[in-house]
C-alpha cells in the first residue's frame, strides 16, 4: 500500500510548483510550469490570473502522474503575496493583475497616509507605507482606472483565486494570504473597517478569511479531471509564500530567525506577541499562532543577476560565470579594496522605507575588478541583512541564536560564509530547496490530521541543516565595515531624492515631446 501524500502548491511570481510531501518531509514528485509577467511600460508589471490557474493544473497533473493519486489526503497552497487580481461578477478580468513588484501607486504611498494617519496604518496592518502591501494599488485604482474600479466585484489574492477554482464556491482564503493585503486587523483577524471605509470597498467584495489549516473546500469532480487529483481531496488554508517559507524550516520559536537568499532577500523571526515598529513589518505566523516580524529587501540575489548578465561577457548564459566569480572573489579580503555598494536599486523598505531609494557604489576605482563589485553586492545584501537583524533584536528585545538560510543563494560557500562571520553567529543551511511549498505541506499534513498542530507537523517535517559557524576575526572586521555601511543612505539619500525627480521630469517631458 502507498504511503499517504499532501501536495504543498507553491504559485509563485515566475512559475508555479506542486509538490507531493511525505510525513517525514520527504519530495517524492514534483511538478512544475512557468507564469508569464508582463510589463507594459516602466516600472508596472501585470499577470493574467488566468496563467495562475492554466500553470497550476500543468503543475499539479505532472505531480500527479509520479505517485498513487489515491494516496493524496490534502493539498494547500503557497502564492505570491501582495499580488492583487481585479474580476467582475462573472468573475473575468476587469483589468490585469498587478504584481507586487509593481511602483506604480509613488503617489497613493505618499498621499493615502497623509489622510488617513501613517500611524494608524501601522498599528491596524503591522505595516509602514510601502509599494509593496495591496492597500495603495486600492487607492492608485479607484483614482486612476475608476471604469475598471466600478466594474470590479471581487478583489482577490492568488489563493482566493486558486480555492474558488479548485473547489467552486466563493472566494476565500487564509489568514496568511490576507494579511499581506495591508487592509487585514492584524489584531482582529478581520478585514479593517476604517480602512475599507477610506477606500471604499465592501467585506463582500473580498475573500472570507479563515485561520491557517482550516478546510476550504474539496477538489471538484471537474478539477479531478484535469489535473488526476481524486475527487474529493480536501484543500487546507495557507497562504504567504514568506510566512510559508519561515514555516518550512520550522522557524517556530523565539530565538531562531530565517532568511530566504532570494531574488528578494526575505527574512523573519517569530514572536508569541503583536509588535509593529519600522525595523520590520509584522505578519501572523503560518502555524495560526503568533506573529511574524519579517524583514525585506526586494533587490537581493536579484542585483547579482543583473550584475552578471549586463557586465560580465556571456552573462549567466556561461554556466562557469558565478563559479569564477565566486573564486576569484573569495581572493578578495572583506571591504572589497575599499569598495562598497548601497543595494537600493529598488527603493527600500525595513529599516528606512524610502521608494525613492537607490543604488550607490561607493569608493570605485580603477584598480577594482568584476570581482571586486562582484563580492561587493554580496557584501551588501549581507551587511544591510545583519543592519536589519540587529536592529530587530534590539527593538523586539528578542536576541537570536541562529539563522536558517534558504534560496539560490545558500549555495554560494562565499555567500554562507560571509553572513555567518558578518551576523556572528552560525548559519545553518537547510537541504531543503522549496521551503515554501513544504510550509504549505505543513499546513495540509496537520489539515490531514497527521498532527495534532501545525507546529507539531513542523517539527516533523523540517529538513535536516549544516552549520557553517562564524570566525569571531572576520566578524570583528565586518563590524567596523558596518559602522561605515549605516552612514551610507543618510549621507546619499537626498541626492538620490533629487535625482529620481529629475528622471520623472525628464520623462515627462519626453513624452509631451515623442507622444
Amino acid at each position: 500500500m502507498s504511503q499517504p501524500l499532501v501536495i504543498g502548491l507553491d504559485s509563485s511570481t515566475q512559475s508555479t510548483k506542486a509538490i507531493a510531501w511525505t510525513r517525514h518531509g520527504e519530495a517524492l514528485a514534483e511538478g512544475r510550469d512557468d507564469i508569464p509577467m508582463q510589463n507594459p511600460r516602466l516600472d508596472c508589471f501585470e499577470q493574467d490570473p488566468a496563467d495562475w490557474w492554466r500553470s497550476s493544473v500543468n503543475a499539479l497533473r505532472d505531480c500527479v502522474a509520479q505517485v498513487d493519486a489515491a494516496s493524496i489526503e490534502g493539498l494547500a497552497i503557497s502564492n505570491q503575496r501582495e499580488t492583487l487580481g481585479f474580476l467582475g461578477a462573472d468573475d473575468t478580468p476587469t483589468y490585469p493583475a498587478i504584481v507586487w513588484l509593481d511602483e506604480r501607486s509613488r503617489e497613493q504611498v505618499k498621499q493615502f497616509p497623509a489622510s488617513f494617519g501613517l500611524e494608524r496604518i501601522h498599528k491596524i496592518t503591522g505595516r509602514m507605507p510601502d509599494l509593496t502591501p495591496c492597500l495603495y494599488r486600492f487607492a492608485w485604482m479607484r483614482e486612476h482606472e475608476p471604469e475598471a474600479w466600478k466594474n470590479t466585484r471581487y478583489f482577490v489574492d492568488v489563493q482566493s483565486y486558486l480555492v474558488k477554482h479548485l473547489c467552486g464556491g466563493h472566494y476565500r482564503n487564509g489568514w496568511i494570504s490576507a494579511d499581506p493585503m495591508g487592509i487585514f486587523d492584524m489584531v482582529e483577524k478581520r478585514w479593517s473597517q476604517p480602512l475599507l471605509d477610506a477606500l471604499g470597498l465592501h467585506a463582500d467584495q473580498l475573500p472570507v478569511v479563515h485561520p491557517p489549516g482550516t478546510q476550504l473546500g474539496a477538489i471538484t469532480a471537474e478539477v479531478a479531471k484535469l489535473t488526476g487529483l481524486p475527487a474529493g481531496v480536501p484543500v487546507f488554508a495557507a497562504g504567504g509564500d514568506g510566512q510559508c517559507a519561515g514555516l518550512g524550516v520550522n522557524c517556530t520559536v523565539p530565538d531562531r530567525a530565517y532568511i530566504n537568499l532570494g531574488t528578494a532577500v526575505v527574512s523573519g523571526i517569530w514572536s508569541p506577541e503583536y509588535q509593529y515598529n519600522t525595523s520590520w513589518r509584522t505578519e501572523l505566523a503560518a502555524q495560526g499562532e503568533g506573529y511574524i516580524y519579517e524583514n525585506c529587501l526586494r533587490s537581493g540575489a536579484f542585483l547579482i543577476n543583473w550584475f552578471v548578465d549586463q557586465f560580465v561577457a556571456k552573462g549567466r548564459a556561461d554556466a562557469s560565470v558565478f563559479e569564477s566569480l565566486e573564486t576569484a572573489a573569495l581572493k578578495i579580503p572583506p571591504g572589497s579594496d575599499g569598495l562598497l555598494i548601497q543595494p537600493y536599486f529598488s527603493g527600500v523598505m525595513d529599516p528606512h522605507w524610502d521608494v525613492s531609494a537607490r543604488g550607490v557604489m561607493l569608493g570605485l576605482s580603477g584598480s577594482h575588478s568584476e570581482a571586486h563589485i562582484y563580492r561587493a553586492l554580496v557584501e551588501s545584501i549581507t551587511l544591510d541583512q545583519v543592519m536589519r537583524t540587529e536592529d530587530m533584536e534590539k527593538a523586539a528585545k528578542q536576541p537570536i541564536s541562529h539563522v536558517i538560510a534558504i534560496g539560490g543563494g545558500a549555495n554560494s560557500v562565499l555567500w554562507r560564509q560571509m553572513l555567518a562571520d558578518a551576523l556572528g553567529k552560525p548559519v545553518h543551511v537547510s537541504t531543503t530547496i522549496e521551503a515554501s511549498a513544504l510550509g504549505a505541506g505543513m499546513i495540509a499534513a496537520a489539515g490531514a490530521g497527521w498532527f495534532s498542530s501545525i507546529t507539531e507537523a513542523a517539527n516533523a517535517m523540517a529538513s535536516k541543516t549544516t552549520i557553517v559557524t562564524p570566525d569571531p576575526v572576520q566578524h570583528t572586521i565586518y563590524q567596523e565595515l558596518l559602522t561605515i555601511y549605516r552612514k551610507l543612505y543618510h549621507a546619499t539619500a537626498a541626492l538620490n531624492h533629487d535625482m529620481v525627480a529629475f528622471a520623472a521630469k525628464q520623462q515627462l517631458t519626453e513624452a509631451r515631446t515623442n507622444p
